[in-house]
């Protein structure tokens, strides 16, 4: 069983929230005044065994409060899930994500969507329970690499829709990497135009504080946090693989997903990178120097050991092209996970600064981005290993 608590004197909104988790949601909602004390976390205590899982700050409670009140949860309980009812201005958003808070819901919204968010924010809750930790591990959140031998193949798009995707199984707890410290395109990929990038983040306080760091992340509308590329390549050499290896134990300290887009190839940034993952998304397009380059890099990450788990994208597939997936799977050595088909949807979402998933889950690509991200969603992971998806696109 879940529980609920709403801290608001509205009586038309928690009756419409009464509503909702009467209309599919098991467990109990304990509404109170829209009051808080000094010590915020005196209104969670209960008297009886139920866990409180999500917390609605309703539209009677001051914004200052409720920030206040947000950002001592999200350093003392972790586990709670904090929802606040009001307009999603773009100020409000990122003061919102800055404290913590999981999600902002609409002081207008009907049971249905009411229903939709809170069950959406119960299961992040349930998803950042910790678990004890093997020995000498500091870590919690799962580092997922996009990799790739050569540029070109739409690694970004990959990690950018990935992003997406998991901002909606772990809204406020899922950040996305650029670490093409060079040439990186997330920010232009999400149209972002950050005040701090990963230089940054790998230095001064950031570097020593993660509550620090966090404030040198760009927030995203879609419920995510982006780390950019800095504006000029000159500005990569300053940033090491030690760098990089401490900045992503730091995340995952902070964040249920940790999404690394990196740079082409195997340099001393994205090697950093493969050893601290969990999960190697290693990718190419339909084209015989992409996948010859792939099956290498397969190889050296075979040899040493990087990311423990791994998945294989065949993006941008094509039948026109004169490669049948038979031909790649036979090169690289190993099956195909996951084929993304050409898509002139994706190409225009990449143009516009929208990820396609942002946009629509309809399309055979969207479809097979969103299956990708299915891989590390645990409510939808045996689901999305039923076979491979998109094989109808290459034959």
């Amino acid at each position: 069983m879940s529980r609920f608590v709403l801290l608001t004197e509205d009586t038309a909104f928690e009756h419409r929230v009464r509503a909702a988790i009467a209309g599919g949601l098991s467990g109990s909602l304990r509404a109170l005044g829209s009051a808080i004390p000094d010590s915020p976390l005196e209104i969670l205590a209960v008297s009886d065994a139920e866990p409180v899982e999500v917390l609605l700050l309703g539209p009677s409670v001051a914004q200052d409060e409720a920030f206040r009140m947000a950002s001592i949860i999200d350093v003392q309980r972790p586990d709670i899930s904090v929802v606040l009812v009001a307009d999603a201005t773009p100020e409000t958003a990122i003061a919102a994500m800055r404290a913590g808070i999981r999600d902002i819901l609409d002081p207008a919204a009907n049971p249905d969507e009411i229903r939709v968010l809170v069950e959406r924010a119960s299961r992040a809750s349930a998803n950042r329970v910790k678990t004890p930790a093997p020995h000498g591990a500091t870590s919690s959140g799962r580092i997922l690499v996009v990799a790739s031998s050569k540029g070109g193949v739409g690694k970004t798009t990959l990690a950018t829709n990935l992003a997406l995707a998991l901002g909606r199984v772990a809204p406020m707890s899922t950040v996305l990497v650029d670490l093409d410290a060079q040439f990186g395109d997330v920010a232009s990929a999400l149209r972002l135009e950050p005040e701090h990038t990963l230089v940054d983040a790998v230095s001064g306080a950031a570097k020593q504080d993660s509550m620090v760091l966090k404030t040198f992340l760009s927030v995203h509308p879609s419920s995510i946090y982006a780390l950019c590329a800095p504006s000029s390549p000159a500005d990569a050499d300053s940033v090491t693989g030690e760098d990089v290896a401490h900045l992503l134990d730091q995340l995952a300290s902070e964040f249920e997903y940790v999404v690394v887009d990196t740079a082409p190839g195997l340099g001393e940034r994205a090697l950093a990178a493969l050893e601290a993952a969990t999960d190697g998304i290693f990718t190419c397009s339909m084209d015989v120097p992409s996948v010859r380059g792939l099956r290498k890099e397969l190889d050296v990450a075979a040899q040493l050991g990087l990311a423990a788990q791994r998945h294989v994208v065949l993006n941008m597939g094509d039948p026109k092209n004169g490669l049948s997936l038979r031909d790649v799977e036979a090169t690289l050595g190993t099956r195909v996970d996951i084929v993304v088909p050409r898509s002139r949807e994706v190409a225009l979402s990449t143009n516009t600064g929208e990820p396609l998933l942002q946009k629509t889950k309809r399309g055979r690509a969207a479809k097979s981005l969103d299956r990708l991200a299915a891989r590390f969603d645990p409510a939808r992971a045996a689901e999305s290993r039923r076979g491979r998806h998109g094989l109808e696109v290459v034959k």
